[in-house]
């Protein structure tokens, strides 16, 4: 074996285990999948003199997620003058990506079981809707199916 050669597998050999260890871990961490989104009811309401209807939604696999993203993110940007702002907040959108209302202090996995948006009862609501799970910290979105406003 020459000198080079030997030389030259001395300096590919870390590269090689450094490859590997990372390769490793980072296929240790599977990937979480994207929400499905349903609609659970519809909900007559009066605020402000004005006739509402509350469409409220469920995550199906919302257990899919771990708690950490939903907990208590001081180090990032709050959600308006909240200090108790989450790390993933959840947008929900039309379907032609029109956001109609959003939550910033979810506290776990569970509570996107009882997320939802209100319009005026004189108000077509749009045919489909969807969600983001918008991870802060990872910048990573999680986009839902389409879901339907009527049950």
């Amino acid at each position: 074996m020459t000198f080079k050669f030997r030389k030259q597998a001395l300096l590919l050999f870390p590269v090689l285990f450094l490859f590997t260890f990372a390769s490793q871990r980072v296929a240790s961490a599977p990937p979480l999948p994207n929400p499905v989104l349903y609609l659970t009811s519809a909900e007559y309401f009066q605020q402000g003199g004005k006739q509402f209807v509350r469409y409220h939604y469920d995550v199906f696999n919302k257990d899919a997620y771990p708690a950490e993203m939903f907990a208590a993110a001081p180090a990032l940007p709050p959600c308006g003058s909240s200090t108790k702002a989450s790390r993933t907040w959840v947008d929900i959108f039309d379907q032609r990506g029109k956001r109609l209302y959003g939550f910033c202090a979810l506290g776990k996995p569970s509570d996107l079981g009882r997320i939802w948006f209100a319009l005026e009862e004189n108000i077509i609501p749009p045919s489909y809707v969807y969600i983001e799970l918008n991870d802060r910290q990872t910048n990573t979105k999680y986009k839902t199916n389409l879901a339907d406003t009527t049950l």
